[in-house]
């Protein structure tokens, strides 16, 4: 009898547990929405700054100690800046770069993770397709976000995240 109820307590909390652990995780994933929107914001700016080919006003968008990981890895806005105009647009003359925002954990720093696309350059002089996968942490610069480090990755024949 003893041993029934101890099982009995024990599944009552292991039940508890399971219906709580939920309600938990939801109000730590949810992100004020104005942080969604500015977020989504930023990500619109990288889009129109990358579609412009203008890779100082890409480089204003990360954090002054800010590190790009896609070429090897860039730190500080000048060698980002230099990064961007070197592969980006001079080499593989990336266009039609679109970023969608699909996940947002916010705690001291944002974390930003989604998809990428772009169309390029491609070695025989045609153009071909990229896409792939980003991360972005996000720091508060001033009255605007920064990314502090990205890392990205890609899949079709332009070799994203490989060092040249």
């Amino acid at each position: 009898m003893k041993i029934m109820k101890i099982r009995l307590v024990v599944a009552l909390i292991g039940l508890a547990i399971s219906f709580a652990l939920p309600t938990f995780a939801q109000q730590k994933d949810t992100v004020d929405p104005q942080i969604v929107q500015q977020i989504r914001t930023l990500a619109s700016k990288y889009d129109a700054a990358f579609n412009n080919n203008d890779a100082a006003a890409v480089a204003a968008l990360y954090a002054a100690d800010g590190a790009h990981g896609w070429h090897g890895t860039s730190h500080g806005r000048q060698a980002i800046e230099k990064s961007y105009a070197k592969y980006d647009f001079e080499r593989w003359q990336c266009s039609n770069y679109l970023t969608v925002v699909n996940r947002l954990a916010v705690g001291n720093e944002v974390r930003s993770t989604g998809t990428w696309s772009c169309t390029f350059k491609s070695g025989a002089g045609g153009p071909g397709n990229d896409e792939g996968h980003y991360s972005w942490v996000i720091i508060r610069g001033g009255d605007s976000w920064k990314i502090r480090r990205d890392i990205m990755g890609g899949t079709a024949a332009n070799p994203a995240g490989v060092v040249h």
